[in-house]
């Protein structure tokens, strides 16, 4: 029989996300119209073991869901993957007899939140916060659209001037380990190509592309790269300049503005509905699980699951970059 949740924590950890306070809102929210005593963790696991631990009510949360960020900060913490950092973050949850967990983060977040409760028994549920979409066992993760929505409006911009001035452009956006935003705002850019870490990046092929466009009279091309590719987009622009110099190529490392801005009404919307069903999930007594949204429906699935199936971009959108950019 699963322990009764009385007081819960939220906490953000890990890159911040467009959409991470809307789903604070929805977690703080629920969790009082339960009757539940609600904290708030600041700057995730670090603010555990620093004891930087605040009570909440309906009016701390009152007017952030239009906010970018997180109204409890966020931090990576080297002293939660020690045995002791765990333990005194256990003890100062205990003190104030915090029984269960929400997490907003990505990956590292969830291993460690995974790691804690096996050893302290502590319910832990997970929702995915991370624009870069590589999570399993949902459509969406929180701040993804907010993210290429951003990285689309700055293409568009920039597209602008490559067709003013007949250039070669080399954008690259987010993307360490996984290249959704890469791929998504490629495609609704028009890209000519699109590098992702999931393949392998095919100079000859990239410089046979460049070629062939250029021999068909199309001198405004552009290319998306995300920062996890084998190559970058500095690279990329060094080995063009080197084999197609009389090309005016540029490069635009849009950086970290894809993180913030005001969330979008798809984030506003799934980090509501996740909010609010990690909170039920600890009424209902799971332990160890992320809410994820799969096909508009709820979908409940095992942290270390979400963790090590990591989300894999499919050989039909590969195929249709290839056919779209032709």
């Amino acid at each position: 029989m699963p322990k009764k949740v009385t007081k819960i924590g939220v906490l953000t950890s890990g890159g911040d996300s467009p959409g991470m306070n809307a789903a604070i809102r929805a977690a703080v929210r629920t969790g009082l119209y339960h009757n539940l005593e609600v904290f708030g963790v600041m700057r995730g696991y670090s603010g555990m073991i620093d004891d930087d631990i605040v009570k909440m009510d309906s009016r701390s949360v009152a007017n952030i869901i239009q906010r970018g960020g997180t109204i409890l900060k966020t931090a990576r913490s080297k002293d939660f993957y020690e045995p002791s950092g765990r333990q005194i973050a256990y003890d100062n949850l205990t003190k104030r007899g915090i029984n269960g967990l929400v997490i907003i983060g990505g990956d590292g977040s969830f291993k460690g939140a995974q790691k804690f409760s096996n050893e302290f028994d502590i319910p832990c549920i997970g929702i995915p916060g991370t624009i870069d979409k590589d999570i399993a066992g949902s459509d969406f993760t929180i701040g993804f659209d907010t993210a290429v929505n951003t990285a689309v409006e700055a293409i568009d911009k920039i597209r602008d001037t490559m067709d003013a001035h007949d250039r070669l452009f080399i954008v690259e956006v987010m993307g360490r380990d996984a290249g959704y935003i890469a791929l998504h705002s490629g495609i609704a850019t028009g890209a000519e190509n699109i590098l992702i870490p999931e393949t392998e990046t095919d100079i000859e092929e990239l410089i046979c592309s460049l070629t062939e466009k250029e021999r068909r009279k199309k001198l405004v091309n552009l290319v998306v790269v995300a920062e996890g590719d084998k190559f970058g987009g500095a690279e990329i622009v060094k080995i063009i300049g080197q084999r197609l110099p009389h090309l005016d190529t540029r490069i635009c490392i849009l950086g970290h503005i894809q993180r913030g801005g005001s969330p979008t009404c798809i984030d506003r919307l799934i980090a509501s509905r996740m909010g609010y069903h990690a909170v039920e999930s600890l009424m209902e007594g799971r332990h160890n699980v992320m809410v994820g949204i799969l096909n508009n429906k709820m979908n409940y699935i095992p942290l270390d699951k979400a963790v090590k199936a990591k989300q894999k971009i499919t050989n039909d959108w590969l195929r249709i970059v290839k056919i779209l950019a032709s």
